[in-house]
């Protein structure tokens, strides 16, 4: 081999950031062992990315909208709220609006369904001004468009733990670090660069929890991710968009604490992780070549940078938009809505006789146990009928790269597996991307064993094996199409 080619993008880019942190106050109970209910403070801001994608060309209906948000989930109606009101700012369609949560659970729980709760008064008002914040981002996003070219590279960090322990003392499994499981610590990266050599973003992708802070925290915090963003936005001066990966079986290898000290040290290796990638990657519309020996006491091979021909360049700005439906079968023995509701009406009551007891340990466990079933209520009335989940799967193909958005918690084994079938092009894999549901899609060895994901899984065994090849065969049928 006598060259190595990066993968790259040829595009239209613009690029918009905005504070998004809920007032303090405002209901954040998203841990079911938390006392708390109210937001004490700020650890760090909740912000918004919005990055507009259109091909080199004017096809207004190929333009995309990729929105990174700070929050845990959202309700799709939230989420058809920001798309509707991005579309009303912009000459964009809904389903052209890519909205992807960085799924930290330091923001708290903003749904409406959580009103009567203290501090739900302030969750519609927030909910409200969070669509036309980010609308007003898009638009700003979109004045800013500007030929650009997206370089991709990979680069490693061993925040990301395995999470699925078997406590044998206690004979069951629990969610927290498995120093022996596998965990995948891939992390990719890319620069998106003006024409002009300005660095107008990056963008972080990587599979670990934002569970740093846990039921201690009564902080409204971005977990790891806000000091990720602001190691590499010291460097680079340009906003860092993160987009969470297929983390349904990560964690931070220390988390579920109440300090933000060890959030913020988290953020900090994934940060100088991914600027270590980035500073490894090459200029724009360009392929490393070897030039030959030089005699110099040893005989020196040398190397050096060279243009893109036109032909190349072309490949580059390859564009493909594609949508798929992925059937995922319920679980048949998914409980109903009628005994999940009798199950927290139970907890409810014990917390209550606990609380009058002033035995705080149980108040505890019966506040989890109801909150599990408020989820679970949550959940189950948010699923469409039927006897399967129609999952879709959003496909942006950039040049060199795949662009993948997906709803809910994928196991790692998603992004591992496809990552391994397709090695020449990067897969930038967005979860938690337009909905929550249909919540975590394990792998089929995970099901059985009483693992927290399992237990709430709507999906039955087998739903992520069918949902890897049925994206494998999308990715295929996109990269068929060539230019």
């Amino acid at each position: 081999m006598t060259h190595i080619d990066t993968p790259q993008s040829r595009c239209r880019a613009g690029v918009a950031r905005g504070d998004v942190t809920p007032p303090v106050g405002i209901y954040h109970r998203m841990w079911g062992a938390a006392l708390h209910d109210k937001a004490t403070g700020v650890h760090r801001p909740l912000t918004a990315t919005a990055v507009w994608l259109a091909p080199e060309s004017s096809a207004a209906d190929e333009r995309q909208m990729v929105l990174a948000l700070d929050h845990c989930i959202l309700d799709r109606v939230e989420i058809d709220l920001i798309r509707t009101a991005i579309a009303s700012r912009t000459t964009i369609a809904p389903e052209q609006v890519q909205v992807c949560l960085s799924h930290t659970h330091g923001s708290g729980w903003m749904s409406r369904t959580r009103s009567h709760f203290p501090g739900g008064e302030l969750i519609g008002p927030y909910l409200d001004e969070l669509a036309t914040k980010c609308a007003a981002l898009a638009a700003e996003a979109a004045s800013k468009v500007q030929p650009a070219a997206i370089v991709y590279g990979a680069g490693r960090c061993s925040l990301a733990a395995q999470r699925d322990f078997r406590d044998v003392e206690n004979q069951r499994y629990v969610c927290g670090l498995n120093p022996d499981g596998l965990a995948d610590d891939t992390l990719l990266v890319a620069r998106i660069t003006a024409d002009s050599g300005a660095v107008l973003a990056t963008v972080v992708n990587y599979a670990c929890h934002p569970t740093t802070l846990a039921w201690q925290n009564t902080l409204i915090s971005p977990d790891y991710v806000g000091a990720l963003r602001e190691v590499v936005e010291r460097q680079t001066a340009a906003p860092c968009l993160f987009l969470q990966g297929a983390s349904g079986d990560l964690g931070p290898r220390e988390g579920f604490v109440g300090d933000p000290a060890v959030a913020d040290r988290n953020g900090r290796q994934v940060g100088f992780a991914a600027l270590a990638a980035l500073e490894s990657l090459p200029p724009s519309g360009a392929r490393f070549v070897y030039r030959g020996p030089v005699v110099s006491g040893a005989v020196l091979g040398t190397w050096e940078h060279e243009p893109l021909g036109s032909e190349e360049l072309l490949k580059r700005q390859t564009w493909q938009v594609d949508r798929a439906v992925v059937e995922l079968p319920y679980r048949p023995e998914l409980p109903t809505l009628d005994e999940t509701r009798s199950e927290l009406t139970r907890w409810q009551a014990e917390e209550a006789a606990a609380r009058a007891a002033g035995d705080e340990a149980k108040v505890r466990d019966c506040r989890a146990k109801a909150e599990q079933m408020t989820r679970q209520v949550a959940r189950l009335t948010a699923l469409p009928a039927g006897q399967a989940y129609p999952y879709e799967v959003r496909l942006l193909r950039l040049g060199d790269a795949i662009w993948l958005f997906l709803p809910g918690e994928l196991y790692q084994a998603f992004q591992t597996t496809l990552r391994h079938r397709f090695p020449r092009h990067p897969l930038i894999i967005a979860t938690i991307a337009n909905d929550w549901q249909p919540g975590y899609v394990p792998l089929a060895t995970a099901y059985g064993k009483g693992i927290y994901q399992d237990v709430i899984a709507a999906v039955a065994a087998g739903s992520l094996e069918l949902l890897i090849e049925a994206v494998a065969d999308q990715i295929a049928a996109s990269l068929a199409k060539g230019c």
